[in-house]
């Protein structure tokens, strides 16, 4: 048995034709655009731009946005090519699995669950704290206690402070009806996810129309803080560690891979939501960005897991704060559907493969969805929104976002000469640059991020190659076929 066996294309397209035995197609090009928006418009528009300016880039997190959307094309031309030639549940997995081999396509699998599981609880994290605040502006107050996790400080609006509370119970409930939501049906969840994304960009372009009157110039004095002797602090070194924190930000686009086998044509459908969905929220990000440090100064958002609040605040148009605050819950449960969606597919996959027991692809009878999936992260990412502070979270999420990304780039190659004369309804454009060039950008923003986000991706990681020697590789149905 070889760990570095690779899984055939000729396979791949097979299970990909068996849709009508599995998964159901039923999600159009726009669906998938409206997918991708979805997951992208979220927390690292609305929560992770505050924290990003304020510990590391300033007013020029409007550079770090850029810088990240730079990576995020690379890989996402990369992404759209292997979309496009296998069109099968499980992203970055999959693609792994036909280029690099079994092991690296469970270290990738693994790697996901940062992206996917704790992109949701990091959001939901961020969806409660806006929902206190909806709350307190018609006087009602929850117990401090169920708030928070034990170890998170918070800040209302009124000024009230909370050190630490038991559990974040509002995070654990949205993260909970949601993945309810998803057992339901992928078509009944995408049609909920396509009326958010419009109330999601409505509010996004009122934020920016509405707020750019209200622009203090000398908010953006300096534009580019000096650095305080620290890397990732402030001047160039922080714009990219603001790049790999906001990198979070970007996820939604090849959230969309992951839905292939469920799209009515996804050789046309992925490359469109893919790209489509990434280039739409790159410009609406570094506007956002500049309109919210140009109301607030950049130093106000430490520690603000709703800045966008904050800074609408001191506009003239009070009157539609309360609406703000709802348009934004209404878009973080897009994105919790999304990142929710994303991670059960993967394990669908995996577990379809063997690599991980028969439970988590466990097909319901009536609704079609791997339900027992759901249930599953439903618990598992309900224990992190509840008890781990967002701050950690958030850059869990971008260190395992660009690690997949770094493969995906890697793995365009690899196919490329092993399999150059594979049918592609979509080609990565300047093959070998574009890939070695996402490899480059998404290598240096993990590079840019915290020590202790790399000590936890080791120690993540580490527990992910013991769980595939002990399960994964016995039961590798591509290894042990007779299984």
């Amino acid at each position: 048995m070889s760990i570095w066996k690779t899984k055939p294309l000729s396979v791949l397209l097979n299970e990909a034709s068996e849709s009508e035995k599995g998964l159901k197609r039923t999600l159009s090009s726009r669906s998938l655009v409206a997918l991708g928006v979805g997951a992208i418009i979220g927390a690292g528009l609305f929560s992770l731009t505050g924290i990003a300016a304020a510990e590391h880039a300033g007013p020029a997190v409007t550079l770090s946005f850029i810088l990240a959307a730079v990576g995020c094309a690379f890989a996402g031309l990369c992404y759209a090519e292997f979309a496009s030639m296998i069109p099968v549940a499980g992203s970055a997995y999959t693609y792994s699995y036909a280029t690099m081999g079994e092991f690296m396509a469970w270290i990738i699998g693994w790697d996901l669950v940062l992206e996917y599981a704790l992109g949701a609880a990091t959001v939901g994290v961020s969806w409660s704290r806006y929902l206190l605040e909806l709350l307190n502006k018609y006087g009602i107050h929850l117990n401090p206690k169920f708030i928070c996790s034990p170890w998170e400080t918070l800040t209302l609006g009124d000024g009230t402070v909370i050190q630490g509370g038991y559990i974040n119970l509002p995070a654990i409930l949205i993260v909970s009806a949601l993945s309810l939501l998803l057992i339901r049906g992928t078509k009944e969840s995408a049609s909920i996810n396509n009326i958010l994304v419009v109330v999601k960009v409505i509010v996004v372009i009122m934020f920016i129309v509405l707020g750019w009157d209200y622009i203090d110039p000398a908010n953006y004095s300096p534009y580019i803080p000096e650095n305080i002797g620290v890397k990732g602090q402030f001047g160039w070194s922080g714009i990219a560690a603001g790049a790999g924190t906001v990198f979070f930000a970007f996820i939604g686009f090849d959230a969309v891979s992951t839905a292939a086998q469920e799209a009515k044509n996804p050789q046309k459908g992925m490359p469109i939501g893919i790209l489509g969905s990434l280039v739409i929220c790159t410009i609406l990000y570094v506007l956002f960005a500049h309109v919210m440090t140009g109301l607030v100064p950049y130093y106000e958002f430490a520690g603000d897991a709703k800045p966008a609040a904050t800074a609408f605040a001191v506009t003239g148009y009070t009157f539609l704060q309360t609406g703000l605050i709802v348009a934004i819950l209404a878009g973080y449960t897009s994105v919790m559907l999304v990142m929710l969606m994303g991670q059960s597919r993967v394990f669908y996959t995996m577990s379809k493969d063997g690599l991980l027991p028969a439970f988590f692809s466990d097909i319901h009878s009536k609704f079609r969805t791997p339900w027992k999936t759901n249930l599953f992260f439903m618990v598992f990412v309900s224990l992190f929104a509840g008890f781990v502070p967002v701050s950690d979270l958030g850059h869990m999420v971008s260190i395992g976002t660009l690690l997949a990304f770094v493969l995906v780039c890697i793995g365009v190659l690899v196919m490329r000469k092993k399999m150059p004369d594979a049918p592609r309804s979509f080609k990565t454009p300047f093959v070998p640059y574009v890939p070695i060039a996402g490899v480059l950008v998404c290598s240096y923003l993990m590079y840019s991020l915290p020590y202790e986000s790399w000590i936890r991706l080791i120690i993540w990681m580490a527990l992910g190659v013991a769980l595939y020697f002990v399960y994964g590789k016995k039961n590798s149905k591509l290894n042990n076929p007779d299984k």
